[in-house]
């Protein structure tokens, strides 16, 4: 981008900017061990440590916020979150920050004795989901697969607390949380046995534009928008190359390390994957989608009606009348006066999904800062 002025993020009072991506690999290099040497790494490992990294570096900036009585506050919760002790026996919270907001959802993991029918919850959070695929599935066909109800009997039986005994059992996995930005992980690096090594499944996973989220505990359906796919490009796991396309602004842009170029949207079926075991490097061959992600839908119409009254000047009664939200919350008025009184200008980008949109998904005051 030269020619092009940058306001690196370091500089900036707001939570929005730009960094060098030579100066964000250096970072990542001094971070990381494993990111120093040229060995090929994989995306899905990357986006973990990464989500991880960004975690661990924002509790200790809370930590030491919190640490200083001029500027420390009640902190913020997260739901249903693990529980860690401190050393006068009690337990605490870990803080909230906007990769939870944005990036967690949770699990329910239920299983269900079949002796005397009793069901027994745990809940996980997760910052993606893995999913095993097929030969020319579709990833609403594996999230299906993934909620399947599985048997546990002979050497897998589940110890029941109420029996007190090991019993054959049910158990199934279901989103209790959806998260406001979804990331499936397809699983196309796969250990074989008999040759003793991992092989890439070039397996052809459709995958929609707009997905309906059906597998909750709720049994509601919830809506995502597709808004950007990580691609492996290679015909095995210890080499290759990594592209990405993403949807900004209404227009789909393909990233291959400095080149970028605007693409028509009906070109993302092409990185689906092959619709045969073995094909050739030719018409996208050995170009398959690794990582996708989906926007909740919910969350980016909230955007858009925040942004149409600061800018048009919308009625509160409008909104009310017309946005699902307002419905649920009858306190939406009093939200958006909140909102016109802190600003007249959009804090944030209704197409770009941005951190400070995870605001606006709860009652209360809203802080942009």
């Amino acid at each position: 981008m030269r020619g092009k002025k940058e306001f690196p993020i370091s500089s900036q009072k707001k939570k929005t900017g730009v960094i060098a991506p030579k100066r964000f690999v250096q970072r990542l290099k001094k971070q990381n061990e494993l990111f120093r040497s040229y060995m090929h790494q994989d995306a899905h490992e990357f986006l973990n440590f990464l989500l991880n990294e960004l975690v661990d570096i924002l509790e200790k900036e809370a930590h030491a916020v919190k640490s200083d009585p001029e500027t420390s506050s009640p902190p913020e919760k997260i739901a249903n979150g693990p529980k860690h002790a401190q050393a006068n026996g009690v337990s605490k919270e870990p803080l909230v920050t906007w990769v939870h907001k944005n990036f967690q959802g949770i699990l329910t993991n239920e299983t269900r004795c079949l002796q005397c029918e009793t069901v027994t919850e745990r809940d996980e959070t997760f910052f993606d989901l893995s999913l095993d695929i097929e030969q020319n599935s579709s990833i609403t066909s594996c999230l299906k697969n993934f909620s399947s109800t599985e048997t546990l009997n002979a050497e897998d039986k589940f110890f029941c607390d109420k029996c007190c005994s090991l019993q054959e059992a049910q158990k199934r996995m279901k989103i209790k949380k959806p998260p406001h930005i979804l990331v499936i992980h397809l699983k196309r690096f796969k250990y074989i046995e008999q040759l003793g090594r991992y092989k890439k499944l070039s397996y052809r996973v459709v995958f929609p534009l707009e997905l309906k989220l059906s597998n909750t505990v709720e049994d509601a359906d919830i809506e995502y928008s597709l808004f950007a796919v990580v691609v492996h490009v290679g015909s095995g796991p210890n080499h290759g190359h990594y592209v990405s396309l993403v949807k900004s602004h209404n227009h789909w842009l393909f990233f291959d390390d400095e080149n970028v170029e605007m693409i028509d949207e009906s070109a993302v079926q092409t990185f689906f994957g092959s619709a045969q075991e073995y094909s050739s490097n030719t018409d996208h061959g050995w170009k398959h989608t690794i990582l996708v992600f989906f926007q909740n839908k919910r969350i980016k119409e909230q955007c858009i009606w925040f942004l149409l009254f600061m800018v048009e000047n919308i009625s509160t009664a409008e909104i009310q009348s017309n946005w699902e939200f307002g419905r649920s919350y009858p306190h939406t008025t009093e939200l958006v006066l909140q909102l016109r009184s802190l600003s007249t200008d959009p804090p944030f980008s209704c197409f770009d999904f941005d951190v400070t949109v995870a605001g606006f998904t709860e009652a209360g005051p809203v802080n942009f800062y």
